[in-house]
Parts: structure tokens; sequence; C-alpha cells
């Protein structure tokens, strides 16, 4: 019972950071149309359409989905460009709110669920994603909760992806690193995928107004000054 209290209490701890986060000032440093969030974006993807091409292939057509924390919809949405069947993708959310916006801007035939991971089925996606969700988890308990669940709904044979933090956020209490060590103890897949990538966020900020190609050749020469990664890890057959 204790345990299940903790996990009520930390769920609810994440909501209110992030009901309090959403619509706030702090949104406006990350504008779609800012130099630094453009630029970001573009590395991201770049990094995960090779990542994604690299591991469960180009055809995304029949490939099953979790996205863990799915937010607005905007990684699924992504896949669907790519090829996946919206009927193959399934976004979940602890805020309801999130799944608001997410459905009238995504095809309608994607599944949504309000609520923890728990009570989708063992061995149903071929794709577990979570991204910046993690790192909103203080407590490692309920992480290493998390990531059993998401190794329970893959696949034999499939993936989880992980997109985070590499570092701790001064300014942010409410966020805690996510390490290449924890990932490996979360999963004892045999095939993994790591990539570092993206400025931190003050340094692309500041370096916003220069071309392209600085920002590029600063992220290629100093790999500390990433602030994120991407990992893949594959589930025995």
């Amino acid at each position: 019972m204790d345990a299940q209290l903790d996990h009520q209490a930390e769920q609810d701890r994440i909501a209110n950071v992030y009901r309090g986060w959403h619509g706030g000032a702090a949104l406006a440093r990350y504008a779609w149309h800012r130099p630094d969030v453009v630029y970001q974006q573009a590395m991201r993807t770049r990094v995960l359409s090779r990542l994604l091409a690299n591991t469960v292939g180009t055809d995304l057509g029949k490939l099953r989905v979790v996205d863990v924390g799915c937010g607005t919809g905007g990684f699924l949405r992504q896949l669907i460009d790519w090829g996946a069947t919206p009927a193959n993708l399934t976004g979940t959310e602890l805020q309801q709110d999130r799944l608001e916006l997410a459905r009238p801007r995504t095809a309608s035939e994607v599944h949504w669920h309000c609520g923890a991971l728990s009570v989708l089925p063992a061995a149903s996606a071929d794709l577990v994603s979570a991204q910046t969700v993690i790192s909103s988890i203080l407590d490692p308990d309920i992480r290493q909760r998390l990531a059993a669940d998401m190794w329970r709904v893959l696949k034999p044979g499939g993936w989880c992806l992980v997109f985070d933090f590499r570092y701790n956020n001064p300014r942010n209490p409410h966020v805690r690193k996510v390490t290449r060590a924890e990932l490996d103890s979360y999963w004892p897949g045999h095939r993994q995928q790591y990539q570092t990538l993206l400025l931190a966020p003050p340094v692309g900020r500041a370096l916003a107004a220069l071309p392209a190609l600085v920002t590029e050749t600063l992220a290629g020469l100093a790999p500390p000054l990433r602030s994120h990664f991407m990992y893949m890890v594959q589930k025995e057959r």
C-alpha cells in the first residue's frame, strides 16, 4: 500500500508541475519559430530518423508503437508522416488536457490512454518510447517501475526508445538527469544504440543568431556541451 501511495504522490507531483508550466511565460523560450528551437528540432529529427532506420527499419507501416508521456502527440504525428499506420499507434498521458490537444491534431485512428502504462497488454508493441519522461520522475523506484512496464509492453525483438537529459538543470529542481548506466540497468537488452545531441539550451540560445554552421561545428567538436541523448535498446527474441 505504501508503494502505491508513493507512486500516486509522484504522479500527482508531476501533473502539478506540468499544469503550472504549460501555458506559462516559460513556454516562450520554446516557441516553434525561435532559431535555436528550429535547430534543435532539426537535429533531433535527423538523429531519430537514423536510429529508427538502423533498428526497426525503414518501413514503419506495420510497426506497433506506444509513446509514453505523449504530450500533444508530436512524436506520433512524425511517425505517421514517415509512413506509420495511425491505428497501430498509442499515446499515453497522465494529463487529460494534453490528450484533448493531441486528438484534434492527429489522425483519428490513433489510440489514446490517460493513465498508467500498466493497463496496456504485455508484448503488444514493437517500439515503446519515452521522451523527456524519465527525467521528470525523481523517485528512483518509480523510474525503475516505469522501465519495467515499458519492457513488459514490448514484444520480444522490439525496441525501447528514450530521449532525455544528460545533465541536471540547476534552475529546475523538478527534473533529474538520466545516466547511461541507469539505462543499461533498466533493460537487459542485447543491442543498444546511444547518441548525444543538442547543445545545452543556454549555449544554443546564445549562438542562435550565428550561422548554423557555427552551431553544428561546436556540437560536433565539443561532445560535453551536448545536453541530451537518444538511446535505443532491443529486447531479446
